[in-house]
């Protein structure tokens, strides 16, 4: 049986490709990873409890861990979008050291590009506005989410400030009612 190698793969690599292999196999049948630290062994059962998949693991002699997961029937097809908003105020996630926070906002994108549903909508203000510019490490991540369906606005006034609206690169430019109104009018908002 093939092993998924992700030695060295940070978060959240490894519960992606663990959710590629799981998606289309078979019930009853195994995936199974290899990683190389703890961590990544607790998510990769966090997302199989989730799933409710059967989950085990066997350390290994060289200080990996071999983790299967054995997939279980879907319990129905999701829906083809949902109302979820999700609202980036930032250029980085979270407050502190600012590049950890470049490399989490980076992650966080590209794990929305894998999501099974993606966000029916972004929206970007204040310096998030970097973020949908030229030059931008995530470009490529909200392509790919933009083309999937995700709505994608940026605020105008921010866009403006920061003197970035020329070089808007992917999404629309929006103003503050309509993202007042976008967040108000959903179900579902993550605001970072």
């Amino acid at each position: 049986m093939e092993v998924i190698n992700v030695i060295g793969k940070p978060c959240p690599i490894p519960v992606i490709e663990a959710k590629k292999a799981l998606r289309g196999t078979e019930a009853g049948t195994n995936v199974r990873l290899l990683v190389d630290n703890d961590i990544a062994r607790q998510n990769l059962e966090k997302m199989a409890r989730g799933m409710g998949c059967p989950f085990e693991y066997e350390p290994q002699g060289d200080g990996t861990i071999l983790v299967t997961l054995t997939a279980v029937a879907p319990e129905g097809t999701p829906e083809a979008r949902n109302d979820l908003v999700i609202g980036i105020g930032r250029n980085v996630m979270g407050s502190g050291n600012d590049e950890l926070g470049g490399i989490l906002i980076k992650a966080f994108i590209y794990a929305l590009t894998e999501l099974d549903t993606p966000p029916a909508t972004i929206l970007f203000f204040n310096s998030g506005v970097y973020l949908t510019a030229e030059g931008s490490a995530v470009l490529g991540d909200l392509k790919t989410l933009e083309g999937k369906g995700t709505s994608i606005s940026s605020c105008g006034t921010c866009l403006d400030f920061y003197q970035l609206r020329e070089r808007l690169a992917v999404g629309t430019v929006t103003n503050m009612y309509a993202i007042a109104s976008a967040m108000g009018s959903t179900g579902k908002l993550i605001n970072l």
